[in-house]
């Protein structure tokens, strides 16, 4: 690789890395479309694992609309309210929270009917003025309990009125720096009646802050209402049903730890929200206000339970689209809170998740970034799936098993576009590369095959490899009396033997083989180098059919076009010219044998080929001397032979000691295809032969004889041009007869011929 491109390469990796920073800023800044892809990822683990229901001292008084339905519309009469109180206590409910604000005074209380009702008798309006207020009323069943009125923020900056009501203090003190610089800020609340808010036990924030796309997912436990801090509903629910004692906010440097309240720390994320672990909506939770009053509640339903009063009647629309892909009631997310409390079952993102996906970031895109450029694409693609699957895995583990809240998306994202990146310079190096591939090899495979190379990294051994290759030989016989006949024409035989060793190349390059090298008339070719062919066996043996019909097809070719020149010179007069007049028939023996080789380039660093070297070349290459003496234009070694016998017509020949070898090779001819194998006049002629093969073997010379001219016969109607087989095999019968075989002839021919 040239100094230019290692140095571009190294300004791509400078370029990559500032791009990781700025991504790595962009994931602190934490925008909109990188908070929602995150929440998508968590919304994906919780629907594909959500908590498992348990029951827990934990209610809901509901307001449904079977309720409305008995009772009446909301809102109800506060007597009603607090005959609903009065009855929850009774039935032991340990402390009830409202997930309602009665902000206003009750339109049926008997001195807003007689302020609604000017023309009233006064006689009548002074006695409902003697009644007492059913906001008192409610207030004093507040005083007989514990109860938690919840309040709801107002995000406006102006807040809700000109005029601020002072909220009643929380008892509370803080561990740590102060935690208002990272708490959720609201200017002002909607709370109860002065009388309700000062009977009441406790005062909780029902405050539940929707992300953008409208999802419920998290709760905030701890916020800052009017500068002052104040807790959520659940666990104000807790603190005043364990006694009352005050809560405290622990913070570090990175934000808010959690807070403790009942004796527990209740974890939460940096601005004090918390992450509710939820189950599909249970009917088990709820209990009708309807069965409460009308005493059809099942006894001990309430007893020793944390109580929510609040509604799942559709009219009045209190429904929160959440994580699990379903609305649910805005109080039975409140439940699911106080049950991830109870149990400590909640989701957790602590501070130092943050930090992990940052570091996971920085530690999978610098791998990218620095190995990208020495690795194949393949390589490259692997290991990055291999490290972003164990990244996945271990989110989602931590999930699964400590329900931390690790983010997949953004580690994902940022590795997968430095991937794109970084490719980028591997495809332009490729490029490169490919030129050179195709300088290599363009003179020996077809242009398809240099495409597939130049695309395939992996394709191109420089040096030698061990690969099992099918390899073939040509040859032309009679070549010398054909180069005899153009003596005193070069230019025409080397015109002819152009035309010739074209032909035999279509057959070999449209059937994904490599030439090795021309020699003089002769061709060696092979498949399954440089690229993979898992079927070279059967692509070498189409080839060779093909090769062999496009001879016949151009011997054809010739002696018509002969034809015409006579014809036409016999028209013009010029019969007597003394010009060539014999046309050659060209036949070509062909040897194909399949084993492992060595390929590669062969040769000096200024001189070398691609070829192919090992024994089965040599098998090849006797394999196409010996088809001149069979009579057979195409001979297969026996390896081959096996990967070839279900697809094509062979015929088996004989087993032969060719020259220069000491193990025996079975032979056979390739004869046809697959439709001619399937043919019954083949099958015959299979069968026939193989029995006469028999006999040879088992030296019934008789049975030998006998068998030939029915085999004869059948090869010239199925013309597979054999005629020299029957001849050959009646002389060798005629010798064994005259010069027994020894007692320990094993049947195998040693050829003397190459």
């Amino acid at each position: 690789m040239g100094d230019w491109f290692s140095k571009w390469v190294g300004w791509v990796r400078v370029v990559a890395i500032f791009g990781l920073l700025c991504g790595l800023v962009i994931r602190i800044a934490d925008p909109a479309p990188v908070a929602g892809l995150r929440n998508a990822t968590f919304d994906f683990y919780h629907q594909s694992k959500p908590r498992d229901f348990a029951p827990l001292p934990v209610a809901i008084l509901d307001i449904d609309d079977r309720s409305l339905a008995e009772i009446g519309q909301w809102p109800w009469p506060r007597t009603r309210v607090a005959e609903m109180v009065q009855k929850a206590t009774q039935a032991g409910a340990v402390a009830i929270a409202f997930d309602i604000v009665f902000s206003e005074p009750d339109r049926l209380s008997a001195e807003q009917i007689v302020a609604d009702n000017p023309e009233m008798p006064p006689d009548l309006g002074a006695q409902l003025l003697e009644l007492p207020s059913n906001d008192d009323i409610l207030a004093e069943a507040f005083r007989s309990a514990r109860v938690i009125v919840g309040q709801t923020s107002v995000r406006t900056a102006s807040g809700n009125s000109d005029v601020k009501r002072d909220m009643v203090d929380v008892p509370h003190a803080l561990i740590g720096p102060n935690p208002m610089p990272f708490l959720l800020q609201f200017p002002d609340a909607v709370q109860n009646l002065p009388q309700l808010e000062a009977a009441a036990s406790g005062h909780g924030m029902f405050t539940a802050r929707p992300d953008p796309d409208g999802v419920y997912r998290r709760v905030p436990i701890v916020m800052s209402v009017q500068g002052e801090i104040r807790l959520g509903l659940t666990p104000e629910l807790l603190r005043i049903a364990t006694g009352g004692q005050a809560f405290a906010v622990r913070t570090n440097e990175a934000g808010i730890e959690g807070v403790v309240v009942a004796g527990q720390l209740v974890s939460t994320a940096r601005d004090g929200t918390l992450w509710p672990y939820l189950t599909p909506s249970s009917p088990s939770r709820y209990i009708s206000a309807s069965d409460l009053i009308a005493g059809r509640m099942p006894e001990g339903r309430l007893a020793n339970h944390l109580v929510l009063v609040g509604t799942s009647a559709i009219g009045l629309e209190d429904f929160r689209a959440t994580p699990l892909g379903v609305a649910m009631a805005g109080v039975e997310i409140h439940a699911q809170v106080l049950e991830n409390i109870l149990s400590q079952t909640a989701l957790s993102r602590p501070n130092y998740t943050i930090a992990i996906e940052l570091m996971s970031t920085l530690v999978l895109c610098l791998l990218v970034i620095i190995f990208a450029p020495n690795i194949t694409a393949r390589w490259l693609i692997s290991g990055a799936l291999l490290l972003l699957v164990g990244y996945a895995a271990t989110s989602y583990y931590m999930f699964h098993s400590s329900r931390v809240l690790l983010d997949l998306s953004f580690p994902a994202i940022a590795t997968i576009s430095t991937i794109m990146l970084m490719a980028t310079v591997n495809y332009l190096r490729e490029e490169r590369r490919r030129r050179e591939i195709r300088n290599a090899f363009g003179r020996y495979v077809s242009p398809d095959l240099v495409a597939q190379l130049g695309a395939n990294k992996g394709g191109l051994s420089l040096g030698g490899e061990t690969r099992n290759l099918t390899l073939l030989f040509s040859d032309v016989r009679g070549f010398t009396a054909i180069a005899e006949d153009f003596k005193d024409d070069p230019t025409g035989l080397t015109t002819l033997m152009n035309q010739f060793l074209t032909i035999l190349s279509n057959g070999i390059l449209d059937y994904e083989g490599t030439i090795d090298k021309f020699m003089g008339d002769a061709v060696m070719a092979f498949w399954n180098a440089p690229l993979d062919n898992d079927d070279h066996a059967r692509a070498a043996c189409k080839a060779a059919l093909r090769m062999i019909s496009d001879v016949d097809a151009f011997n054809k070719r010739r002696l018509a076009e002969a034809r015409l020149a006579r014809m036409k010179r016999a028209k013009s007069g010029a019969a007597n010219i003394a010009t060539p007049t014999k046309v050659h028939t060209i036949n070509v023996g062909i040897g194909i044998n399949t084993g492992n080789c060595v390929v590669g380039n062969m040769g000096t660093k200024t001189r070398f080929d691609y070829t192919a070297l090992g024994d089965p070349v040599n098998v090849a290459s006797r394999l196409e001397g010996q088809s001149r003496y069979y009579g057979a234009s195409i001979i297969l070694g026996a390896s081959t032979a096996a990967e070839a016998m279900e697809d094509f017509a062979l015929i088996e020949l004989d087993t032969v000691r060719v020259v220069g070898k000491e193990l025996p090779e079975n032979i056979f001819a390739l004869v046809g295809d697959k439709e001619l194998r399937d043919t019954p006049a083949f099958q015959k002629a299979f069968a026939l032969n193989a029995e006469m093969q028999t006999a040879y073997h088992a030296q019934d010379w008789d049975g030998v004889e006998a068998g030939l001219p029915e085999i004869e016969k059948l090869f010239q109607e199925l013309k597979l041009g054999m005629g020299q087989y029957a001849a050959l095999f009646r002389d060798r019968v005629a010798a064994m007869r005259a010069d027994p075989p020894p007692p320990d002839w094993d049947g195998v021919f040693a050829s003397t011929k190459k």
